[in-house]
């Protein structure tokens, strides 16, 4: 049976008892339904993660008791960037999820010239908040004990100049330089457009940040199958899919 596992960045090795945070209790104690004995799973999000075992169970608040410290490598030894193009609703979140899923270091959403999404500040901080506990969940899913960065909302513009990785790869459908040109690198960063695609003067600000054109297939992918099938690739080439 699958062992429950929880973010808890607040988690102190040294405490023999620990109260589990408010989120963390309401997901194991009102959707899990896990009972006073239950074994789980409490992570930092920094690369510390512990057995524990619930103690106490009451209608507001629980609590657990560490066990031993487990040892996990579920870390890429490619360090992964994605920059995405911020897209609507359950697309974004998707790529999103399966970007965790995948093993992306870093995720930066991007607004760009084809971005139907409006975000003020203080929506951008709404989504921003949104896209986090997505993110948590699926680290918590897919057993990463750390918890990747998601970086601030950016202009693609700037998004660009903050990167500095070895190999820097944008989706062109027009571009003749494929996967198999490349060579091994050791970080990456991957640039998705959202719905609609990035236009043509975005893909060449882009090259003229050291960025390549790759040509990915023949078919045009809507952008969260686009940056899952791209993620999946560079990680069975170069990653640790192989």
């Amino acid at each position: 049976m699958r062992v429950p596992r929880f973010y808890c960045p607040q988690l102190d090795s040294e405490q023999a008892l620990f109260d589990l945070p408010d989120a963390v209790h309401r997901h194991a104690v009102q959707v899990l339904r896990l009972k006073p004995g239950a074994m789980i799973r409490l992570f930092d999000g920094k690369g510390r993660e512990f057995e524990a075992k619930l103690t106490e169970v009451e209608k507001r608040r629980s609590q657990a008791s560490l066990g031993e410290e487990l040892s996990q490598v579920s870390e890429s030894p490619l360090q992964i960037t994605l920059l995405q193009g911020i897209s609507r609703g359950e697309r974004m979140d998707f790529a999103i999820q399966k970007a965790v899923e995948l093993g992306v270091r870093t995720i930066v959403p991007v607004v760009t010239e084809r971005c139907n999404v409006q975000l003020s500040h203080e929506r951008a901080q709404k989504r921003m908040a949104h896209w986090l506990g997505v993110l948590v969940s699926a680290c918590e899913q897919s057993g990463r004990s750390y918890l990747p960065e998601l970086a601030q909302v950016t202009s693609l513009e700037q998004a660009l100049t903050q990167v500095s990785d070895d190999l820097r790869l944008v989706l062109d459908p027009e571009a003749s330089t494929g996967f198999h040109d490349l060579n091994k690198p050791s970080t990456l960063t991957l640039l998705i457009g959202p719905e609609g695609g990035l236009s043509d003067s975005e893909i060449q600000l882009a090259q003229s940040n050291d960025f390549t054109a790759l040509q990915f297939g023949p078919r045009i992918l809507r952008t969260e199958t686009a940056a899952t099938a791209a993620l999946a690739v560079v990680q069975t080439l170069w990653g640790d899919l192989a």
